[in-house]
């Protein structure tokens, strides 16, 4: 399985940090956050990475190099204008290969997350079989969390393994997917497209399923959040 970090965004919320240094670039106890991710993905034995970039995506390729000094194999897709998560992988699909694959946002902090998981992800879901939907395989796989404060409405539901939208959505997206390539056929390469309508788009069709990941997870979205990650853990606040 190859895997891809979405690394193209511009952090506005996490200006002035950004202005001068891409999002994922930003450490967390010493360690850029695209590093944890990619050590995390080669412990699971997923060594091909696709990065894509746009902001300061240079800066990005000058501190990962190919990734040899992680045992990683790095690819890069340079966006000249960020294309939203969506439009980034189907820019990126060449590199990406015909099997599913996994894509992780560059800007979360989730240490322990344990990514030989998502290699057998859609492969059960197969086997399992989706019982709103008995003829249509997943296409989708959505790791899913625990409303943090700043998205108390969550965004989806979950009804046993299958991803919904009906009625009050409880948990929040990690971040952390698997999809099949042809999940994204309809996207012309090079033009934006965000990532949300489409699952929301297939969670309908019954063809989206998840589970609830209930390990560290925060979404370095503020400079506050990265604060408080960088803080003593004895000087963290509690959840």
């Amino acid at each position: 399985m190859k895997a891809m970090i979405v690394a193209a965004g511009r952090g506005e919320r996490m200006r002035p940090l950004t202005d001068t240094c891409p999002k994922p670039l930003l450490k967390v106890r010493g360690r850029p956050l695209i590093v944890w991710h990619i050590l995390s993905l080669v412990r699971a034995g997923i060594t091909e990475i696709v990065i894509n970039h746009a902001h300061l995506g240079t800066m990005i390729e000058d501190a990962l190099g190919d990734g040899s000094r992680y045992g990683a194999t790095l690819q890069y897709s340079a966006e000249g204008t960020a294309l939203e998560t969506a439009g980034g992988i189907a820019l990126a699909r060449p590199l990406l290969g015909p099997h599913p694959f996994v894509v992780v946002n560059g800007d979360i902090y989730c240490p322990h997350f344990n990514f030989e998981q998502v290699k057998s992800a859609l492969v059960d879901a197969d086997m399992w079989g989706n019982p709103y939907a008995p003829d249509q395989r997943d296409i989708a796989w959505l790791y899913l969390v625990k409303n943090p404060p700043h998205v108390p409405q969550g965004d989806f539901g979950l009804t046993t393994f299958a991803v919904n939208n009906d009625g009050q959505p409880r948990f929040t997206f990690s971040g952390i997917g698997v999809y099949r390539p042809e999940m994204f056929d309809a996207i012309i390469p090079g033009t934006a497209a965000r990532l949300t309508p489409i699952l929301r788009d297939y969670a309908a069709r019954g063809q989206v399923g998840g589970e609830v990941y209930r390990g560290d997870w925060t979404d370095v979205g503020t400079p506050e959040r990265l604060a408080q990650l960088n803080l003593p853990f004895s000087e963290r606040p509690r959840p």
